[in-house]
């Protein structure tokens, strides 16, 4: 995986081929047991996260499931200043701890291995990439963690699972503002079907 956060900041996978220009600084992501960082819900939080921050980097943000923690990492480098990344497993939160130290990060990002229901909000913006069912479950939880005012990235399902869950979020006097789509083909589907994975930005 190969990214572009910034114009002298890339995020890349150890593994990545492509190499940093001169003047650029990379930002390396370790997967090592945790998600797979190249899932194309991730590239897509990280277009609507890099869209979001651009203007002005917010002051605190929260990534739920935070996997190899790339997206908090990212946030961390694009200027938030408080950046707390929440997993269920250890595998996921080791390696995000270690992700962090060898980008010199880790005094910006804490790490914590729990539900989300162990923190205090409200967050200016949740990130959430997690799958649909999951999702369907944190609906309270993430609205509270974003307070009144907080944003939310959401992602992890797809465009035929969206209008039972967007249905939630409108429900609560929530808004759309952007919405990001990506083809997925899997070889074993008939050649007429796909699947569109999905991903909001919700004030």
């Amino acid at each position: 995986m190969y990214y572009r956060l910034s114009e002298d900041l890339v995020l890349k996978t150890r593994w990545s081929p492509k190499l940093v220009k001169p003047g650029e600084k990379a930002l390396i992501i370790g997967s090592g047991e945790a998600f797979p960082p190249s899932h194309p819900t991730t590239r897509l939080c990280l277009d609507l996260l890099r869209e979001t921050l651009a203007p002005k980097p917010a002051d605190s943000l929260v990534d739920v499931g935070c996997g190899t923690g790339i997206l908090g990492l990212a946030a961390a480098a694009l200027g938030v200043s408080r950046v707390v990344a929440v997993d269920l497993q250890s595998a996921a939160v080791r390696v995000t701890q270690e992700n962090a130290r060898e980008n010199g990060l880790a005094g910006t990002l804490q790490v914590v291995q729990g539900s989300t229901e162990c923190l205090r909000g409200p967050f200016d913006l949740v990130v959430a990439n997690l799958p649909w069912e999951v999702q369907m479950g944190k609906v309270s939880e993430l609205l509270r963690l974003a307070g009144s005012r907080g944003r939310l990235i959401l992602s992890g399902f797809r465009d035929h699972q969206e209008a039972a869950l967007l249905k939630e979020y409108l429900k609560s006097g929530r808004s759309l503002l952007a919405r990001r789509v990506k083809d997925f083909y899997h070889p074993e589907l008939p050649v007429d079907m796909s699947f569109n994975w999905v991903a909001w930005l919700l004030a």
